[in-house]
């Protein structure tokens, strides 16, 4: 098991399972930033947003989705690397990063079933099970089952592209099997309703996981990080659940995976976005912060790898309390921060001279899936402002931010759906 730390050691460097050192144990978490160009490549606005949070004091720095396939993004504007991309914008976009002394991950992904049909019309998943959000499960593409050809062709994607981000200077990746994306699809047996090698015990459902490991670890140098995001729970009824987090890091623990991030959630239940409906039993009192703690502790007890924990941390406290052991269970390894470092992108150094924290806007509408959707707008606004180079502005109305993101995403789609059309032509 690995040795986690005491609370003191926050700022200490963190040394992976390849080797690899880490400044200190504080992550800056994946967001969709929704920053690329028309040819989706991280230029000016995401070098920006990085070389900010990479000055601010986090010892990781996590992309926002980068997507393997060309035809498969979770929006408009999202970065794709493939072997048809030019390659100088994402040396460009590590070397921001890296400019202080991060550690500059790239998180890959695809998104299978959880494609917006404005989007896409066109989508795969493990089995055709479409999207069911009530009052908007018609916004998603309906997806039609892979075939095996499917299956192997999503491997090579993910290979590749770890590749090229080990080629652009970038010192890891991290594959995305959270969130109810495509390797999450793929572990769940609410959308995984195959019966083939790929489907039915939890064995065969995580076989796509670990065979992508096995294929990016394969294209890349032992020096190169590979780490997993993964849920501690999908929070539905029958779905992947926090016993099955926990054998699947068993599984993890024989290959060669240098952290292993724990969040939890999808677009049906979007516990990522805040305290999960379906609480611990031991469920943690801080005040809605560290949200999977619980569960990453329990993980924690298993792995032979780092864990890191997402979701809702502002505080030192909180952080330091994710680091400590409690009731006789270790903490995690390291603690990683989204929708703070949208709001204070400098919120770790404030941490090294006390225990500054942050308010993140929360949207509390009586829909929740329309108030998720606006707090997610609120955030995309501070990180379109960063990247500017403007101050975050946490008081921005909800409603006119989210119309406007709404118009801006409509305006995306079409660009993304021409640019995707002449892609095709070449």
């Amino acid at each position: 098991m690995f040795d986690n730390q005491s609370e003191s050691t926050l700022f200490q460097p963190l040394v992976l399972r390849n080797g690899q050192s880490v400044p200190n144990r504080i992550a800056k978490a994946a967001m969709e930033e929704n920053l690329a160009d028309r040819q989706h490549l991280p230029v000016a606005a995401l070098q920006g947003l990085y070389r900010q949070w990479g000055a601010g004091g986090a010892g990781m720095l996590i992309t926002g989705n980068v997507m393997v396939a060309a035809d498969a993004v979770t929006g408009p504007g999202g970065v794709v690397l493939d072997a048809g991309q030019p390659l100088q914008p994402f040396r460009d976009w590590a070397a921001a990063g890296k400019a202080q002394g991060a550690r500059m991950w790239m998180q890959i992904n695809h998104p299978g079933r959880q494609v917006f049909v404005a989007t896409n019309p066109e989508a795969i998943a493990p089995s055709a099970v479409p999207v069911a959000i009530e009052g908007y499960g018609r916004l998603f593409a309906q997806p039609r089952a892979m075939t095996e050809a499917d299956i192997q062709r999503v491997i090579g994607q993910f290979a590749e592209t770890a590749a090229l981000a080990e080629q652009t200077g970038f010192d890891g990746v991290e594959i995305h099997a959270a969130h109810g994306y495509l390797l999450s699809q793929f572990l769940s047996p609410l959308s995984n309703r195959r019966e083939d090698q790929w489907g039915g015990s939890l064995e065969n459902r995580a076989r796509l996981l670990i065979a992508i490991v096995r294929a990016v670890r394969a294209r890349v140098q032992s020096g190169f990080g590979v780490a997993v995001k993964l849920n501690s729970a999908d929070f539905q009824k029958g779905g992947f659940d926090a016993a099955d987090a926990v054998a699947v890091v068993r599984m993890l623990n024989a290959e060669a995976v240098d952290f292993v991030e724990i969040s939890g959630g999808s677009y049906e239940s979007p516990a990522m976005h805040g305290r999960p409906r379906q609480e611990s039993k031991r469920a943690s009192t801080r005040a809605r912060e560290a949200y999977f703690l619980d569960f990453a502790r329990d993980i924690v007890a298993v792995a032979e790898m780092p864990v890191m924990v997402t979701g809702g941390i502002r505080r030192r406290a909180a952080a330091e309390d994710a680091l400590a052991p409690e009731d006789g269970r270790d903490g995690v390894a390291m603690v990683g921060i989204a929708q703070a470092l949208a709001y204070a992108p400098d919120l770790p150094n404030r941490w090294r001279v006390g225990d500054a924290s942050v308010a993140v806007p929360v949207v509390q509408w009586k829909r929740r899936a329309l108030a998720g959707v606006a707090t997610i707008a609120l955030t995309k606004l501070q990180l379109r402002r960063m990247g500017a180079g403007k101050a975050p502005n946490p008081t921005a109305w909800p409603p006119l931010v989210l119309l406007r993101d709404q118009l801006r995403t409509r305006r995306r789609n079409r660009a993304y759906r021409r640019w995707l059309s002449q892609r095709g032509a070449r």
